[in-house]
């Protein structure tokens, strides 16, 4: 079952019927820990709203919601992280946050800062090394549940971050520097270590990147994640957290004006966002 917020209101989606639900307060909807369960008695009963939904509906699943990140969970962003900023010294420092039991966390976007699938996102106008970072997304309630799962990207400056790891909030947070959607994957059972994330960056139609990894190559739980997050931070409206990228583009590439990014994670679906 999937959840989206469009310019109707809040769709469900069920075996392959579109259902128009009158909970208004978005909010209020993604703060149920009985998300699944609601939603499910909800459509119980109701006729298919319209046959499909179509792609100028669909707005960022996002109310008021925080979105932080976790950064370097995969082995192959540890990696990464420690190629970019040898020359800054910080070429030990990534391995240590990649073994230590505390995993790193960041505040990654306001919900203004958002774009949903469909919209543009940018690149910094200070920055020369610019690459999408695509990641499983957790939908958590103020409780602290997982009740859904959606797409992120988390564009990335890779030069200013690779200068000095100081300037981390810099590299991630700026106007449309993340993009969710296209809709939540509302289930109370866990996603397969299987579940494959795949990036594919398309330029004057062409593919130029495309890579995948899966869950199982993740270094940290989910449930580990979210645990550290919310020890000492309350998230009144619940939040999003991006879980990390095992998937970059070779250090000689960078995103252009124009390019399209495409992150598919199957059962969710297909992110799809132009660069500005």
């Amino acid at each position: 079952m999937k959840l989206y917020r469009t310019t109707r209101g809040a769709v469900v989606e069920n075996d392959d019927r579109f259902f128009l639900i009158s909970t208004a307060d978005w909010d209020t909807l993604l703060n149920r820990d009985d998300l699944t369960q609601f939603l499910t008695e909800k459509i119980s009963g109701l006729e298919p709203a319209f046959p499909e939904l179509s792609g100028d509906e669909l707005l960022a699943p996002i109310g008021k919601q925080e979105v932080w990140a976790a950064g370097v969970t995969y082995y192959r962003s540890r990696s990464a992280r420690i190629e970019e900023s040898k020359d800054a010294g910080g070429g030990s420092f990534y391995d240590r946050v990649y073994q230590a039991d505390r995993p790193e966390l960041f505040f990654k976007a306001t919900p203004h800062r958002v774009v949903g699938h469909g919209a543009d996102v940018r690149i910094r106008r200070d920055s020369m090394w610019n690459v999408p970072e695509p990641e499983l997304t957790l939908v958590i309630t103020a409780a602290g549940k997982i009740v859904g799962y959606t797409i992120g990207n988390d564009m990335s400056s890779r030069d200013i971050e690779g200068e000095n790891p100081l300037y981390l909030p810099q590299a991630k947070t700026y106007d449309r520097s993340c993009a969710l959607g296209p809709g939540i994957l509302v289930t109370d059972v866990p996603l397969p270590p299987t579940t494959e994330i795949r990036l594919d960056i398309l330029r004057q139609g062409e593919t130029v990147f495309s890579g995948a990894t899966a869950l199982k190559e993740m270094k940290r739980t989910l449930p580990e994640l979210v645990e550290f997050l919310y020890r000492e931070s309350s998230f009144p409206d619940g939040c999003f957290l991006m879980t990390g990228t095992g998937v970059i583009p070779p250090d000689s590439f960078t995103l252009r004006s124009a390019d399209e990014v495409r992150i598919t994670i199957e059962p969710v679906g297909t992110l799809v966002n132009k660069v500005e």
